[in-house]
């Protein structure tokens, strides 16, 4: 890629994160808004049951990698969403599905009743972002690398 391609990449990049508004355009704020929107009584046993399915389709499927071969085993946050990475002890990166849609998660966590839960300190993207994102990481190391020359 050459040097004023790099520079656009980087510049909306820098521009698609400096405006993004955690607030009201966050996974964990769907989220909350979806449950609002959840009719309210009954008996709870249909959510029981998804939590249930979704449970044993997870230990299936880390027994058939366990089965595979041993890879590291899959770790999973207190909503259920894979953790891809840990970057520090309340910041981590996820995979998750919302809404039919894959998000990769960048996030701050907080400690609530012995839970680990996300706060609007972060960013989610859907895979088509994440690869642009992606793409874009060796102009944004030129760019630090610059920064730090610079000094």
């Amino acid at each position: 890629m050459d040097e004023a391609t790099k520079k656009k990449v980087e510049a909306t990049v820098l521009e698609i994160l400096r405006g993004s508004d955690m607030e009201s355009v966050t996974e964990y704020k769907e989220v909350e808004e979806e449950e609002e929107q959840k009719p309210q009584g009954g008996s709870g046993e249909e959510a029981k049951g998804d939590e249930e399915e979704e449970e044993e389709e997870e230990e299936e499927e880390e027994e058939e990698e366990e089965e595979e071969g041993g890879a590291r085993k899959r770790e999973y946050d207190d909503q259920g969403d894979l953790i891809l990475c840990r970057l520090s002890a309340k910041r981590r990166v996820t995979l998750s599905e919302f809404k039919g849609r894959t998000l990769v998660s960048i996030r701050e966590f907080y400690l609530k009743d012995g839970k680990e839960l996300p706060t609007s300190k972060g960013i989610s993207m859907t895979v088509e972002q994440w690869e642009a994102f992606r793409n874009a990481v060796p102009a944004i190391e030129d760019a630090i690398k610059k920064l730090e020359d610079s000094d």
